[in-house]
């Protein structure tokens, strides 16, 4: 009987024995395939906001001003400004041009490449168009839809490619005073001020001269500032 008991204690051992071993290397597999596993989840949790960076940065827009919002005019009251505004009807669209209208006459407005594709305004819908109008075009910066949605626009012709524009359109670009600067324009003898836009070290702004006539100006966030163009 004591023969027996050891034998079968002997088996039983030797039985446990072989799971046991089994056990240790299925428990070393399942730890390799945790450590496996949390190494992967790691690189994920690294490459995801590295690759929603990339988008971030891909669509980052440069840092706005906001416009100077203007009142409306009638369309056959535009002249030429570097800044005005004018409500109307879309007549026609013309890839990046469109026609708008209203009881006083037509204009032809102008997107740029933000237009190119044609989808910026449907015909029929009232829109207002806010820009610069020169030689018979209003150079749109702004369209407000009549639900409210604005578009901002971009300047016409290429894009620019210094590194100080580049720096601008992923937000790494200067924060200017623009109350300071305005108010800069207005103490050097202008008057009717009005922001139309930004570079990434100047503001764009449109006032009125001490002769009454339309100025374009460049104002330095360092405060020069400096005519561009009469109108």
């Amino acid at each position: 009987m004591t023969n027996e008991h050891v034998i079968d204690g002997t088996a039983a051992e030797t039985t446990a024995a072989a799971p046991s071993s089994q056990a240790a290397s299925s428990d070393k597999g399942s730890k390799a395939a945790r450590r496996r596993s949390r190494r992967t989840l790691v690189v994920g949790a690294l490459a995801a906001p590295l690759a929603l960076g990339a988008v971030g940065l891909s669509l980052a827009k440069p840092g706005e001003v906001a416009l100077t919002p203007l009142a409306p005019v009638a369309i056959s009251a535009l002249a030429p400004s570097g800044a005005v505004a004018a409500r109307g009807e879309v007549a026609e669209i013309f890839g990046n041009k469109f026609i708008l209208q209203d009881g006083s006459g037509r204009a032809l407005v102008e997107t740029g490449r933000s237009g190119e594709g044609g989808g910026l305004v449907v015909k029929g819908e009232t829109v207002t168009v806010q820009g610069r109008f020169e030689k018979g075009f209003l150079h749109a910066t702004l369209i407000a839809h009549a639900d409210g949605n604005q578009v901002r626009l971009g300047p016409a012709g290429r894009p620019p490619g210094t590194l100080d524009w580049a720096k601008d359109k992923v937000g790494l670009g200067p924060s200017p005073d623009v109350a300071a600067l305005t108010a800069m324009v207005t103490a050097a003898g202008y008057s009717d001020v009005r922001v139309t836009g930004r570079g990434p070290r100047h503001l764009d702004v449109a006032a009125r001269g001490g002769d009454g006539r339309e100025r374009a100006l460049h104002v330095g966030f360092d405060g020069q500032i400096r005519e561009k163009r009469v109108f």
